[in-house]
């Protein structure tokens, strides 16, 4: 089993999809725009920033996960590789747009 490794990295960003202003989260790293959902091919492990691809990244699907809560399946459009998130739909700082996009997403087929 590998090891799960994470770096804080929660800095604000200007998204690359819709031009929102991100905020950082403050208790951890925020990954993806909060009004899209759309992020950044950026990270090999969460926070890391080592990914060469920087293609963007598409909300594909929002799932629910009985411990961690809503999730997002981002799918890369340069490499196609999928990554789990976690919404941050109870942020205080600009919490994730889940109701508009948990019915656009949710039952969507990663493709």
């Amino acid at each position: 089993m590998e090891n799960a490794r994470f770096t804080k990295n929660d800095n604000g960003f200007i998204c690359a999809n819709c031009g929102f202003e991100v905020m950082p989260l403050g208790t951890t790293s925020r990954n993806h725009c909060p009004r899209c959902l759309c992020s950044l091919h950026v990270d090999i492990n969460p926070g890391d920033r080592a990914c060469e691809c920087r293609a963007p990244m598409e909300p594909v699907k929002v799932v629910t996960d009985p411990r961690k809560g809503y999730i997002i399946l981002h799918k890369c459009t340069g490499c196609g590789e999928i990554h789990r998130n976690k919404a941050a739909h109870e942020a205080k700082t600009q919490p994730d747009n889940l109701m508009f996009n948990i019915y656009k997403y949710k039952h969507t087929k990663v493709v």
